[in-house]
């Protein structure tokens, strides 16, 4: 996709959601991504990790001057004091060291947007479920706001701050490989999938879709809210919620639990983002129902990647669970029953046991 039409998507998808009505869809995207640090949402953003786009332009522009200079016999001192100017870090033969510097800070950058991504979903979402003195407190503190627009609010923000970052680190490393000549960024891409930290990839962004839907009330978003539109299709036999940035641009998040094959019930998210049935994970690493994912061994890998560890970060999907009983009502408690009753199963064989042992028979 060109800057061009990159840009309009950007226009048609989401920037109308932060109010950027003097935004020219010919401006560069690091004039564009400057306004949206500094517009509207600024307050929320101070609170936020984001990439740091114009200084990794500059890394890779002082990469760019170092190598010409070093191909140049002639480029005469007044060049050679600018390249020295643009980094300290650049060495005329190899630029290893910006290379280094400039993929642990993107790493640390990605990884610092996830994180601050995932807690502050975590948290809307706990205020959507939560009632009480809790959610008393939260519009106490709001001045007895609609809290209802406030947490669509929210969620407007932040669909904003990580799809804006996404495009921002999509950018910069799609720079990286037209200056370097290489396919290191397409590389390091697949490394953030690895480390969990791709923004578009996160399980928080099915929650947050699911989050949406469930206030909407049907299958489909009003157009302008969270950017462009939310959808999912939970008849077909592959089950899918769509996030849709423009005509062009659309992530497709599968509902399939890569065990049973069937859509997941009681979903749970791993910690490398992998969706499952809370009945098929635990059964996957061999512990039981009322037990819980997080009483896996540390050394059980997912069952798609074979990743370790990632059993207890598992995460309930909740607003994604309460999708599923809204719209597939039949399937949800024909899936209840029968975990339930597993459940029971299971406890009683374990208590049978445990009496056993414990009487030495």
């Amino acid at each position: 996709m060109t800057s061009l039409v990159l840009i309009r998507a950007i226009y048609s998808g989401w920037v109308s959601c932060t109010r950027l009505s003097h935004f020219n869809s010919e401006m560069k995207f690091g004039q564009t991504f400057t306004e949206y640090l500094h517009g509207e949402q600024e307050a929320f953003l101070n609170k936020c990790s984001h990439v740091e786009y114009k200084r990794l332009k500059k890394f890779l522009k002082s990469c760019r001057v170092c190598r010409a200079l070093s191909e140049s016999d002639d480029g005469g001192n007044d060049r050679r004091e600018e390249g020295k100017e643009m980094s300290e870090f650049c060495r005329c033969n190899s630029c290893a060291l910006c290379d280094q510097m400039f993929f642990t800070e993107l790493t640390k950058e990605a990884s610092d947007i996830a994180g601050c991504f995932s807690s502050r979903v975590r948290r809307l979402l706990t205020l959507h479920v939560s009632s009480g003195l809790y959610r008393y407190m939260w519009r106490l503190r709001h001045c007895f706001m609609d809290d209802q627009q406030v947490m669509i609010q929210e969620g407007r923000m932040l669909l904003d701050y990580v799809t804006m970052n996404a495009i921002a680190i999509n950018k910069i490393l799609k720079k990286y490989d037209k200056i370097h000549g290489s396919a290191d960024g397409r590389k390091f891409k697949t490394k953030m999938r690895a480390e969990h930290i791709e923004l578009l990839q996160s399980p928080w962004l099915i929650e947050l879709g699911a989050f949406y839907l469930n206030f909407s009330g049907s299958d489909f978003g009003e157009p302008g809210e969270f950017f462009h539109k939310f959808s999912c299709d939970l008849s077909d036999m592959q089950p899918v919620m769509t996030m849709t940035l423009s005509d062009s641009m659309k992530y497709e998040y599968s509902l399939v639990c890569a065990i049973c094959l069937d859509t997941v019930f009681n979903p749970y998210a791993l910690g490398c983002g992998h969706l499952f049935c809370k009945s098929c994970a635990c059964s996957a690493a061999s512990v039981l129902l009322f037990q819980g994912l997080k009483e896996a061994p540390q050394g059980v890998k997912c069952p798609v990647c074979r990743s370790v560890g990632v059993y207890k970060d598992a995460v309930h999907m909740a607003e994604l669970d309460l999708l599923l009983k809204n719209r597939r009502k039949e399937y949800w408690k024909e899936r209840m029953r029968r975990e339930r009753a597993e459940m029971v199963k299971q406890a009683k064989e374990y208590w049978e046991s445990q009496t056993i042992t414990a009487i030495g028979i």
